[in-house]
């Protein structure tokens, strides 16, 4: 019984397809510190935004994330700030909470800089009973709480200079307990927040004084769930349009364009086909996601 339970606290604390806690996005690389502190206000700006991403229509209870995020950067200290509130509803389950990220910005030579950031991320995990009742009936799970409250810590590294770009970093180091089910459970089946590990990079290929071809990944790791690999690149024309092609391996491909109004506010589409665990052959298999971002320029 605590197994089965384990398993099912763990199935409504994850996101469907990917097992994993935290949301990503499509379009991750226009988000700035979305999964890595130290780029907060890594360019020397101020930087705000927002996003929302609805996948898989045609499942009741689909999920539907939306975030505000900005970051900006405080010169004399050459440290960055930024942190984004976020809402991650799957079916009777949500996540929303707020994320802090510091950075610390080292600048070397050529103009590179080395970033190490540290975050601060407070959450509640919700489980919506009515909806959980005529399936889990007696199940213990539902006469513990329905929200809890948590907070958590991460860290990062970065490396960038004017043509690539490459970083690590870590969410819910901390790994605090749910304590939805207040049972004798052993640790390896206590629902909590699990580490997230983050790779990514980036290079800038300026094929011609108009265009610019930007090549990137992310590959997300976290124990006991299948390691995510998103990869592609995006294809900008005289900082006025950009158009983007992506696979995440295992799950969909993304296509994505946008435009630059006045090289400040960037309007950005992304439409995902998947292959599983929904296919074209499903109704309503795909995800649309939809970005603002306003830059504040030097």
């Amino acid at each position: 019984m605590n197994r089965i339970l384990s398993i099912l606290l763990l199935s409504l604390i994850t996101t469907p397809g990917s097992a994993q806690q935290l949301m990503t996005s499509s379009l991750y690389e226009l988000q700035g510190n979305l999964h890595n502190p130290a780029l907060a206000g890594l360019h020397q700006q101020t930087v705000l935004g927002a996003s929302y991403r609805s996948m898989w229509s045609g499942i009741e209870g689909s999920p539907v994330t939306a975030l505000v995020y900005g970051s900006t950067f405080l010169q004399k200290a050459n440290i960055g700030i930024g942190g984004y509130l976020y809402s991650d509803v799957t079916g009777p389950t949500s996540r929303r909470g707020i994320q802090t990220s510091y950075a610390y910005h080292i600048p070397l030579q050529n103009g590179a800089q080395f970033s190490v950031g540290l975050e601060a991320r407070f959450q509640q995990f919700a489980i919506d009973k009515a909806r959980l009742i005529d399936a889990l009936q007696n199940d213990p799970v539902m006469g513990g709480a329905a929200n809890r409250f948590k907070g958590d810590a991460g860290l990062g590294i970065a490396y960038t200079n004017s043509n690539w770009q490459l970083g690590a970093s870590v969410s819910q180091l901390i790994q605090s307990k749910l304590d939805f089910y207040s049972g004798n459970l052993v640790r390896s089946q206590e629902a909590r927040l699990y580490r997230h590990f983050y790779l990514h990079g980036s290079y800038q290929w300026q094929v011609d004084e108009n265009t610019r071809i930007i090549p990137n990944f992310l590959v997300i790791y976290l124990p006991n769930a299948p390691t995510e690999l998103q990869a592609g690149a995006r294809v900008e024309h005289r900082e006025l349009f950009w158009w983007g092609l992506s696979l995440r391996a295992r799950q969909s491909w993304m296509l994505s364009a946008g435009v630059k109004v006045q090289k400040k506010m960037t309007i950005g589409y992304s439409f995902d086909i998947y292959s599983t665990p929904l296919s074209v052959f499903d109704q309503g298999p795909n995800a649309h996601e939809i970005l603002l971002r306003y830059q504040l320029r030097k």
